[in-house]
Protein backbone atom coordinates (compact mmCIF):
# COMPACT_ATOMS: atom_id res chain seq x y z
CA UNK A 1 0.00 0.00 0.00
CA UNK A 2 0.92 3.60 -0.58
CA UNK A 3 1.19 6.08 2.54
CA UNK A 4 0.03 8.80 -0.35
CA UNK A 5 -3.09 7.84 0.64
CA UNK A 6 -3.10 8.35 3.87
CA UNK A 7 -1.52 11.95 3.20
CA UNK A 8 -4.07 12.66 1.02
CA UNK A 9 -6.80 11.84 3.47
CA UNK A 10 -5.18 14.53 6.29
CA UNK A 11 -5.69 17.31 3.72
CA UNK A 12 -9.10 16.20 2.69
CA UNK A 13 -9.90 16.57 5.92
CA UNK A 14 -8.18 20.10 6.70
CA UNK A 15 -10.16 21.10 3.48
CA UNK A 16 -13.43 20.02 5.33
CA UNK A 17 -14.25 17.53 2.20
CA UNK A 18 -15.28 14.21 4.59
CA UNK A 19 -17.67 12.99 6.61
CA UNK A 20 -16.16 10.27 9.48
CA UNK A 21 -18.08 7.43 11.26
CA UNK A 22 -21.30 5.59 10.16
CA UNK A 23 -23.93 8.05 10.75
CA UNK A 24 -22.19 11.62 9.47
CA UNK A 25 -21.04 9.18 6.45
CA UNK A 26 -24.87 7.90 6.05
CA UNK A 27 -26.06 11.40 6.11
CA UNK A 28 -24.06 12.96 3.50
CA UNK A 29 -24.68 9.93 0.77
CA UNK A 30 -28.22 9.87 1.31
CA UNK A 31 -28.00 13.73 0.69
CA UNK A 32 -26.04 13.46 -2.31
CA UNK A 33 -23.54 14.84 -0.86
CA UNK A 34 -20.75 12.27 -0.98
CA UNK A 35 -18.34 11.40 -4.14
CA UNK A 36 -16.76 8.32 -2.64
CA UNK A 37 -16.95 5.71 0.06
CA UNK A 38 -13.78 4.44 1.69
CA UNK A 39 -13.90 1.55 4.38
CA UNK A 40 -11.17 0.19 6.58
CA UNK A 41 -9.94 -3.24 6.82
CA UNK A 42 -11.79 -4.51 9.97
CA UNK A 43 -15.19 -3.52 9.90
CA UNK A 44 -17.97 -5.71 11.44
CA UNK A 45 -19.35 -7.42 8.76
CA UNK A 46 -22.96 -6.32 9.92
CA UNK A 47 -21.67 -2.46 9.58
CA UNK A 48 -20.19 -3.23 6.10
CA UNK A 49 -23.31 -4.60 5.17
CA UNK A 50 -25.42 -1.54 6.25
CA UNK A 51 -22.98 1.03 4.84
CA UNK A 52 -22.63 -0.83 1.64
CA UNK A 53 -26.63 -1.13 1.34
CA UNK A 54 -26.55 2.62 1.77
CA UNK A 55 -23.97 3.43 -0.80
CA UNK A 56 -25.92 1.22 -3.27
CA UNK A 57 -28.95 3.31 -2.92
CA UNK A 58 -27.14 6.17 -3.03
CA UNK A 59 -24.64 5.53 -6.31
CA UNK A 60 -21.64 6.43 -4.25
CA UNK A 61 -18.71 4.47 -5.07
CA UNK A 62 -16.95 2.60 -3.01
CA UNK A 63 -12.87 1.96 -2.42
CA UNK A 64 -12.05 -1.15 -0.08
CA UNK A 65 -8.19 -0.10 1.29
CA UNK A 66 -6.17 -2.42 3.12
CA UNK A 67 -5.50 0.10 5.77
CA UNK A 68 -6.90 -0.80 9.57
CA UNK A 69 -8.97 1.94 11.28
CA UNK A 70 -6.26 3.29 13.54
CA UNK A 71 -4.08 3.95 10.67
CA UNK A 72 -6.91 5.64 8.87
CA UNK A 73 -8.01 7.23 12.14
CA UNK A 74 -4.44 8.83 12.53
CA UNK A 75 -4.38 10.15 9.31
CA UNK A 76 -7.46 12.71 9.67
CA UNK A 77 -6.57 13.23 13.34
CA UNK A 78 -9.37 10.90 15.04
CA UNK A 79 -8.45 8.15 17.32
CA UNK A 80 -10.14 5.25 15.05
CA UNK A 81 -12.41 5.81 12.27
CA UNK A 82 -13.64 2.98 9.84
CA UNK A 83 -15.65 4.82 7.31
CA UNK A 84 -15.15 7.96 5.42
CA UNK A 85 -17.07 9.61 2.87
CA UNK A 86 -15.01 11.84 0.15
CA UNK A 87 -17.33 14.98 -0.23
CA UNK A 88 -15.73 16.72 -3.15
CA UNK A 89 -15.39 14.86 -6.95
CA UNK A 90 -12.00 16.26 -7.44
CA UNK A 91 -10.46 14.35 -3.96
CA UNK A 92 -12.29 11.01 -5.08
CA UNK A 93 -10.92 10.89 -7.87
CA UNK A 94 -7.32 11.46 -6.90
CA UNK A 95 -8.14 8.85 -4.22
CA UNK A 96 -9.14 6.46 -7.24
CA UNK A 97 -6.25 6.86 -9.14
CA UNK A 98 -4.19 6.11 -6.23
CA UNK A 99 -6.45 2.33 -5.81
CA UNK A 100 -6.40 1.77 -9.26
CA UNK A 101 -1.98 1.73 -9.22
CA UNK A 102 -2.06 -0.45 -6.27
CA UNK A 103 -3.37 -3.76 -6.36
CA UNK A 104 -3.51 -4.43 -3.00
CA UNK A 105 -7.06 -2.34 -2.83
CA UNK A 106 -10.08 -3.10 -4.17
CA UNK A 107 -12.03 -0.49 -6.08
CA UNK A 108 -16.09 -1.07 -6.42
Amino acid sequence: MNDRLLSLLGLIRRAGKLSMGFDAAADSMRKGEAALLLLSEGLSERTDRAIRKIADQSGTSIVSCGYGMDDIGHAVGRRSTGIITVNDNGFADKIRSLCAENSQEECI
